[in-house]
């Protein structure tokens, strides 16, 4: 019997299964001494975007257009978590990354209103330029006529 708590939940309607979640411990990159060389702490996580089916459609799309560099041709992604010592707190980063990922795709962006800038402003600019036009003038070589 699975427990809820392992499911990943990403908003109110979407949680996703665990078990579509691959899991494999790797060997870490960088400093660390003589642990890095014997421990596989790394954790690659890897969730296929395009066949889950805790993924509504739309947020599938998203993801898949994203053109994230994480995410490969196959509609696969996959996230290697390294930055900590243990194979479980590196496990639990990746599923935050992966969590922080989709989430991102479901906050729809308000579009943008165009506005005119305002008189105020409009003479603040052209009052600048004028300004700066004087001092670029003052610098000239002066003429003897």
């Amino acid at each position: 019997m699975r427990r809820m708590s392992d499911d990943v939940i990403i908003s109110d309607e979407i949680i996703i299964s665990i078990t579509e979640i691959e899991f494999s411990a790797v060997r870490a990159q960088g400093a660390g001494g003589q642990n890095v060389n014997k421990v596989a702490s790394a954790i690659h996580l890897r969730f296929d975007v395009r066949n889950s089916c805790s993924l509504p459609d739309a947020v599938k799309l998203k993801l898949l257009a994203l053109g994230d560099q994480r995410i490969t041709a196959d509609g696969v992604l996959v996230i290697k978590a390294q930055e900590h010592r243990t194979q479980e707190r590196n496990r639990r980063a990746a599923i935050q990354r992966m969590t922080e990922l989709i989430q991102s795709v479901l906050v729809e962006k308000k579009p943008r209103k165009k506005t005119l800038p305002s008189k105020r402003a409009k003479k603040k600019r052209i009052d600048n330029k004028r300004r700066h036009g004087q001092l670029k003038q003052s610098r000239s070589k002066v003429r003897d006529d």
